[in-house]
């Protein structure tokens, strides 16, 4: 049976996510509205599947929501240029990791970002 591929992407967000959501503010005090606001997510899906997921509210077999509100209601598109270079990942632990590493380089360069 096939491994499992998990697959690191990112999602820019209305720049309204920084004023209106008080905990993305709280979360990105480094920002200074220059650069984007952005998502960093995770998915064995394709980037593309996964953003349409957050933005139709995605409900799986347990009834359990799939998407982020702040991506349903702010996500706009996909920035492939930001995720590209990663490769996918057979272990879903070290993709994790990788979500917060990326989210965490990002907002060194200023971005205003939110991963889980």
């Amino acid at each position: 049976m096939p491994k499992t591929e998990y697959r690191i992407y990112v999602i820019e967000l209305s720049k309204k996510v920084f004023t209106e959501h008080r905990r993305f503010r709280e979360a990105n005090p480094q920002f200074n509205g220059v650069l984007e606001c952005l998502y960093v997510g995770m998915t064995s899906k394709t980037p593309k599947e996964r953003f349409l997921q957050h933005k139709t509210g995605f409900i799986n077999k347990r009834g359990h929501s799939l998407s982020s509100s702040i991506v349903k209601k702010y996500g706009s598109y996909l920035r492939p240029s930001l995720y590209n270079h990663i490769a996918p990942l057979t272990n879903r632990e070290e993709a994790l990791r990788m979500e917060e590493r990326l989210a965490l380089e990002l907002r060194r360069k200023r971005y205003a970002v939110w991963y889980n």
